[in-house]
């Protein structure tokens, strides 16, 4: 293989971990906004689930410190358990919409952010991984990715970016309430309220 053909590879792969992770990173922090802030649907859909209502106080909280922690360069061993927590996360919710009897309507998007985080996980880069799960390189490879992880401005965009997709999400919490109020009436957890 080319190094042509190398180079464009690890380019798609970086591209598309980036998608994977920016879909993930954006669920959780917009998923931490409605529970943190109980919006009614989160209320309904926990009531609906045979979950406490304090249940989504714990979710927003577990859902800062892993958008957070997936965002933010280093920390691979947290990475693991962000990573693993998700994936108990919305493989959890997609289990309780099934035994509920729901339909793909409200177990198809957690199952779809679970695709995503699997992907996101599985390509994330080595500068990412824990040392043991690193793929093959050489030597001068594993430092320039080490160099590369602890750089300001990989820090500053991670940040910036869990900074501005918590006050999108925050800004359109009104809009969400009102458009997911619709989705628990249309589902039957609800009366439609006159």
């Amino acid at each position: 293989m080319s190094t042509v053909d190398v180079h464009t590879r690890l380019r798609i792969r970086s591209i598309a971990f980036w998608c994977a992770t920016f879909v993930v990173v954006f669920e959780l922090i917009a998923g931490a906004a409605w529970n943190l802030w109980t919006i009614e649907w989160i209320e309904v859909q926990l009531s609906h689930l045979g979950y406490p209502d304090y249940f989504a106080y714990v979710l927003g909280v577990c859902h800062v410190g892993a958008a957070v922690t997936i965002a933010v360069p280093g920390f691979p061993l947290l990475k693991e358990w962000a990573y693993a927590g998700v994936a108990f996360m919305w493989s959890g919710a997609v289990v309780s919409h099934l035994a509920r009897g729901d339909g793909p309507e409200s177990w198809g998007a957690p199952l779809m952010f679970l695709a995503f985080a699997v992907v996101s996980w599985a390509l994330r880069p080595a500068e990412r991984r824990l040392p043991d799960t690193r793929l093959r390189q050489g030597r001068s490879d594993r430092d320039e990715t080490q160099r590369r992880a602890v750089r300001p401005r990989a820090w500053a965009v991670s940040i910036g970016l869990v900074v501005v997709l918590s006050a999108f999400s925050l800004l359109t919490l009104p809009a969400a309430e009102e458009l997911t109020s619709e989705w628990a009436v249309e589902r039957g957890w609800v009366e439609e309220q006159p």
